[in-house]
């Protein structure tokens, strides 16, 4: 494994690690309702994909995720395995999202980056966002009571649009720090302006 290979393995593994960090301490501090607390494990999601692209969004994303899945599985909600394998997904689909945007319109390249930023994270959430929808009404129906999906989903998604718009501010603060933006690139590529 090459130098700049194993800082990859490193920043991906860094990601991950600090998603479910943020996760932990955010659901620890942040409840809302039985079942529902805030989690801002996707503010690594949005880093690995920013900045690494959709690939390391989606692993991120899903990997970073799993802390959220398990403790609304088994811990402090009702969806067991369901939530284990349901949550990290949807946040999977997140970072593809932001990867393939940031890297299709080359918005890192733009003179206003940062501005960009909001309306681009905004617009990634949809697919996770539409993935929820299905999860709560399609997939949640067959193994809890008649209803129970369509009332979380109520408090759920207004929540879910809260965090992101947070997190979407935050992202674009970071974006426009040329040295935090530096920091990060040094450990994908050996060229700051190439995204993995």
């Amino acid at each position: 494994m090459t130098a700049t290979s194993a800082k990859k393995v490193a920043f991906i593994t860094m990601m991950i690690v600090l998603g479910n960090v943020f996760s932990g301490i955010s659901i620890y501090l942040g409840p809302i309702y039985p079942g529902v607390n805030l989690d801002f494990s996707h503010i690594t999601t949005f880093i690995a994909a920013i900045y690494g692209g959709p690939v390391y969004g989606f692993i991120v994303g899903f990997f970073g995720g799993v802390w959220a899945g398990f403790y609304f599985g088994f811990i402090g909600g009702t969806l067991s395995w369901l939530s284990l394998l349901g949550l990290p997904v949807g946040k999977s689909l997140t970072g593809l999202a932001t990867g393939l945007f940031y890297r299709i319109f080359r918005i890192r390249e733009k003179s206003h980056a940062s501005l960009i930023t909001v309306p681009t994270i905004l617009v990634s959430f949809i697919p996770e966002t539409l993935f929820t929808v299905i999860y709560f009404l399609a997939l949640a129906p067959y193994f809890f009571a008649f209803g129970f999906g369509m009332f979380m989903l109520g408090i759920i998604l207004p929540k879910a649009w809260a965090e992101i718009v947070f997190m979407s501010f935050l992202m674009a603060a970071l974006v426009g720090n040329q040295g935090f933006s530096t920091f990060v690139t040094s450990f994908l590529s050996t060229r700051a302006t190439r995204t993995a």
